[in-house]
C-alpha cells in the first residue's frame, strides 16, 4: 500500500500548542520532512521524537518533492512539518501538495497553529470575511500591483512582515490605503506577545522611535463599502451623461438597461438621467 503525506502544524512560539494528534503521528511516521532540520531537532528533542528527519525548504522543494513521493509510493508515510505554524500557508509546502494530488497519494492536514488566523482574533477588525498576502512581493513592479489592489480591498487585510522592514512597508500602506485602523501583532503565542491597536499614521510614528523586533502580522482594516460607492460614482463625473450612456449602447446593452446602469454608476435616479438626456 502506498503511504501517505500528514501536514502538521507545529507551535508559533509556546510549545503547549502542539496537539496530541500531531505528537502522535511525528512519533509514529517513517520519515519527517522539515523546513530546516536544526530548528526543528529542538522541537523534536522536547518531545522525545526520534522519527528520522531530512530537509524540505523552498531551495530543494521540487527536487525533494520527488524523491518524497517515491517514497511514499513504496508505503513510506512522510510528516511535512515548518519552522512554526501550518505547512501550506507561505511555505513550500503547498507544492508538495499539488505534486502529492497529482501523483495520487492522499494528504491529510492536521489543524494547529497560524499566525494569520492567530493575529486576526487578536485585532479586534472584522473576522467575518479576510484576504491574506503573507510577505508582500520584493520586485517594485509586482509590490506596487499589490497595493494598488489593496487600496480597494473591503475584507480585513492580513500581511506579515520582517522588523526590519515594517517602517517602510507601513509607509507605503499609508500612501496606497490612506490612515486606517491596524494592528501590529509580534511575538505571537510567546511570553512578550503584544498587539497594538491603533492607526497606519501612529504606527509608522511610532516604530520610527522604537526599533521592532520580532516577525510581525499587520492586520489592517478594509476599505468601507459606502466610500468605494462614493469614489466610483465621483469618477464618473468628469463624463457627460451622453458618453456615459453611449458606453453602455456601444456594447449592445438596451437604452432602458443603459439609463438604469448609468443611474446606478452615478448613484442618481433614472428619472434624472432621463432628464439631463433631454437638456
Amino acid at each position: 500500500m502506498q503511504g501517505k503525506l500528514y501536514l502538521c502544524a507545529t507551535p508559533i512560539g509556546n510549545l503547549e500548542d502542539i496537539s496530541m494528534r500531531v505528537l502522535r503521528t511525528l512519533q509514529e511516521a517513517d520519515l519527517i520532512a522539515a523546513e530546516d532540520t536544526r530548528n526543528s531537532i529542538k522541537l523534536l528533542n522536547h518531545f522525545g521524537i526520534k522519527t528520522p528527519m531530512t530537509s524540505y525548504h523552498e531551495y530543494n522543494k521540487i527536487e525533494k518533492a520527488y524523491t518524497l513521493i517515491e517514497k511514499m509510493r513504496q508505503g513510506m508515510n512522510v510528516a511535512l512539518i515548518t519552522d512554526a505554524g501550518t505547512p501550506g500557508i507561505s511555505d513550500p509546502g503547498e507544492d508538495l501538495v499539488r505534486m502529492c494530488y497529482e501523483a495520487g497519494i492522499e494528504v491529510t492536514s492536521l489543524p494547529g497553529a497560524a499566525a494569520c488566523i492567530t493575529a486576526l482574533t487578536l485585532s479586534g477588525l472584522s473576522t467575518r470575511r479576510f484576504c491574506f498576502e503573507a510577505f508582500l512581493p520584493v520586485d517594485k513592479k509586482e509590490r506596487q500591483a499589490v497595493f494598488s489592489e489593496l487600496s480597494r480591498e473591503t475584507r480585513t487585510i492580513i500581511v506579515y512582515e520582517a522588523p526590519h522592514r515594517l517602517v517602510r512597508t507601513l509607509g507605503e500602506f499609508l500612501e496606497a490605503l490612506g490612515d486606517r485602523k491596524i494592528t501590529v501583532c509580534r511575538e505571537l503565542t510567546k511570553k512578550h506577545e503584544t498587539a497594538f491597536h491603533t492607526t497606519i499614521a501612529q504606527a509608522l510614528t511610532y516604530y520610527r522611535s522604537t526599533e521592532p523586533k520580532g516577525e510581525c502580522v499587520l492586520v489592517i482594516e478594509g476599505k468601507n463599502r459606502k466610500e468605494l460607492e462614493r469614489e466610483a460614482q465621483d469618477s464618473w463625473k468628469e463624463v457627460s451623461i451622453l458618453e456615459h450612456m453611449e458606453k453602455y449602447l456601444s456594447q449592445g446593452m438596451e437604452k432602458k438597461d443603459a439609463m438604469k446602469q448609468v443611474a446606478k454608476d452615478r448613484g442618481i435616479g433614472k428619472r434624472e438621467v432621463y432628464k439631463m438626456l433631454l437638456e
